[in-house]
């Protein structure tokens, strides 16, 4: 019996979730805390990742150790601490700054479909990843990184692209990620065995 299902998402233990969604086969990793996101059909993570205020799209490959809309702290004030927004834990007459973590909340991060977040990388706010894109180990990524393209470093910089861009075009066009689970079944043998090219000049 297959071990994920299109009704709930398979939540490891030691999972921290709160305010977000999951869509159909989407398996959250041991330790990982989720916090106001949206996971797109098929998407995982790996253990211990901490992922916050994300658009995830389908088929996203998310590493153990991942960060992923990771927050910031007020550095144009006169302290960056937690005592100026996360104040009613210091104070009882007090109340948290719930405009700061509006804030927070409204700077999403977007990871899109078939993409692969390698493990202990860090995506930035309001940072767009496009489809098919490839994120190394370890980088830290403040900008955009382009469909089909593989980026590493800190900060992150662009390697290479994963296909031209003409072959890009095609596969976002194909949009096979919105396949229904019965044809992603029916086409699994040529996914597994057929190079892009001749994927492309079957399906595209």
């Amino acid at each position: 019996m297959a071990r994920l299902c299109s009704d709930k998402p398979f939540v490891h233990p030691d999972c921290a979730i709160s305010n977000s969604s999951f869509g159909r086969y989407v398996e959250i990793g041991a330790g990982t805390r989720v916090a106001n996101s949206e996971f797109g059909d098929y998407s995982y993570c790996d253990r211990t990742c901490d992922i916050a205020n994300a658009r995830i799209g389908k088929f996203a490959n998310i590493a153990s150790f991942t960060r992923i809309g990771a927050t910031d702290h007020p550095m144009e004030k006169a302290s960056l601490h937690h005592f100026l927004y996360r104040s009613a834990d210091y104070w009882d007459d007090v109340e948290d700054d719930g405009d700061w973590f509006a804030h927070r909340a409204s700077r999403m991060a977007t990871i899109g479909n078939d993409t692969w977040i390698g493990h202990a990388a860090i995506i930035k706010p309001e940072v767009t990843i496009g489809d098919g894109a490839v994120v190394a180990s370890g980088a830290i990524v403040t900008k955009d990184v382009s469909p089909y393209t593989i980026v590493a470093g800190v900060t992150a910089k662009p390697v290479r692209r994963r296909f031209s861009e003409q072959v890009a075009d095609r596969l976002m066009a194909l949009a096979w990620w919105d396949w229904s689970h019965e044809r992603l079944r029916q086409v699994l043998p040529d996914f597994r065995s057929m190079h892009v090219d001749a994927f492309l000049e079957k399906y595209g």
